[in-house]
């Protein structure tokens, strides 16, 4: 017997393939999606592995990749010339935080400047001096012919007394001569007497011409010549140390030929050895400011040159804080001790021109230490670039430069102080100035704007 199968009919054949081929694709699609799901799920556990071990340079790197900025640059040699750039070498070291303050170099009042004034009514003859001259000690100013009428007089009964001290003794003389009679014991006797009469006029004369401007020098002169003295020479005064420091002739008041009377200021000398600075202090400042004076603790401060800081002044030494605040800044000032030095000394001719290291009215930075960190990466302020609520470093490899985040502990004008989290380390090298042009370079390369004032201190 001959079994008979039913025909298959061929559009049931066709339905049944098309339904096997949309099952397959599904589930293709649904594996393919489970498997991008647990690579996905693979790095994000190796993102916070990352995390917990303090890897936050991989996840940075991982960021900037998917945001397509790349993390490094190039720079050829003449680029780097022209940002002026210049390698730091990563190192741990002490670092000490300090409280800055705005300050002004001032002279020292009543030490500074010496006004030279006239000491007897008369004419200017001769000025010997140039303003902006230096000149040392006892050097002579101005000529003076006197023509106060006092000081005539006074020097006329001088010259009177001399002369009649003169007699005296030369009658004494004569009478001690005679060896007889009890006249001439006697006479010798008043004579002598008149002669102590007018020696103590002689002294008392002498102080007089003291007191109207003349020096001993001048009247001893009167005594030798016999002459009154018709002229006068000012000089410079002497400094309270015997050293070579020279004044500096600040201003001349008078002319040639010019009338002056007793207590006008002929010119204004300054001695510029030492200075003051004068530092304001706010009142959030005013506890640290004591107890750093009270502990003789020693000051820095930066020269501003054109907002620049032109030189750094260390171990100054604070002199006191002023017992007034001010009412409207409610401000106080403080004051330091500023040693100066001639950095420049040359001669026209003549006279000679010099040159001080600080002088009044220059513009300082007072830095207080408040505090001291030991085992600190301290690198230069312009080594780290902001951007944002990022900041960066730039690790020099060779020509190329790659872009580490940091986290900055602490940052002033002229350091920045970074925490040792792994992600540079000593010996390694930075860009310790060009960096912020650096990251300009890398922020054109890949495409992204960066803000030109991000992480940039003018």
């Amino acid at each position: 017997m001959v079994q008979k199968f039913p025909l298959i009919n061929s559009r049931r054949v066709a339905s049944l393939i098309v339904i096997i081929l949309v099952m397959a694709v599904t589930i293709g699609a649904v594996a393919a999606y489970y498997l991008a799901r647990g690579d996905a799920n693979s790095r994000h556990i190796a993102q916070s592995a990352g995390h917990e071990n303090g890897d936050e340079h991989a996840d940075h790197a991982h960021h900037d990749h998917e945001n397509g900025e790349q993390a490094t640059v190039k720079l050829s040699a003449a680029a780097l010339k022209n940002i002026r750039y210049k390698p730091h070498t990563v190192a741990t070291g002490d670092y000490v935080r300090t409280v800055s303050m705005p300050g002004i170099i001032i002279e020292r009042p009543g030490k500074s400047q010496t006004r030279v004034t006239v000491p007897l009514t008369g004419i200017v003859t001769r000025v010997y001096v140039h303003e902006g001259e230096a000149i040392p000690q006892d050097s002579p100013l101005f000529d003076l012919r006197l023509t106060h009428e006092d000081l005539v007089t006074e020097q006329t009964e001088f010259l009177a007394t001399v002369d009649a001290l003169d007699v005296v003794k030369t009658e004494i003389e004569r009478l001690e001569a005679v060896t007889e009679g009890v006249i001439a014991g006697k006479r010798i006797l008043e004579q002598k007497y008149e002669r102590q009469k007018l020696e103590a006029r002689l002294q008392a004369q002498r102080q007089a011409l003291l007191l109207h401007g003349l020096v001993d020098d001048q009247i001893d002169e009167i005594l030798k010549t016999r002459y009154l003295i018709q002229s006068l020479t000012i000089r410079a005064p002497s400094l309270e140390t015997h050293d070579e420091h020279p004044y500096h002739v600040q201003s001349i008041d008078v002319q040639l030929g010019q009338q002056v009377t007793a207590g006008d200021t002929l010119c204004v000398l300054a001695d510029h050895r030492e200075l003051f600075i004068e530092g304001t202090a706010f009142e959030a400042d005013t506890p640290q400011l004591r107890a750093a004076l009270e502990a003789g603790t020693p000051v820095a401060a930066d020269v501003l040159i054109s907002a620049k800081r032109d030189q750094v002044v260390t171990g100054l030494k604070l002199l006191y804080l002023a017992d007034q605040v001010d009412r409207e800044s409610r401000a106080q000032h403080f004051y330091v001790r500023l040693p100066n030095k001639i950095v420049s000394d040359r001669r026209e001719g003549s006279q000679r021109f010099v040159q001080w290291q600080f002088s009044p009215g220059q513009r300082v930075e007072l830095n207080l230490p408040v505090e001291h960190w030991t085992n600190r990466i301290v690198v230069p302020a312009a080594a780290v670039v902001t951007d944002g609520a990022e900041s960066y470093v730039y690790r020099q490899s060779g020509d190329s430069f790659e872009r580490v985040p940091v986290h900055v502990e602490h940052r002033d004008k002229k350091s920045a102080v970074i925490t040792s989290d792994g992600s540079i380390f000593p010996g390694e090298v930075i860009a310790g100035s060009g960096a912020f042009q650096i990251h300009l370079a890398l922020k054109n390369k890949s495409g992204g704007g960066a803000d030109p004032h991000a992480g940039h201190n003018h």
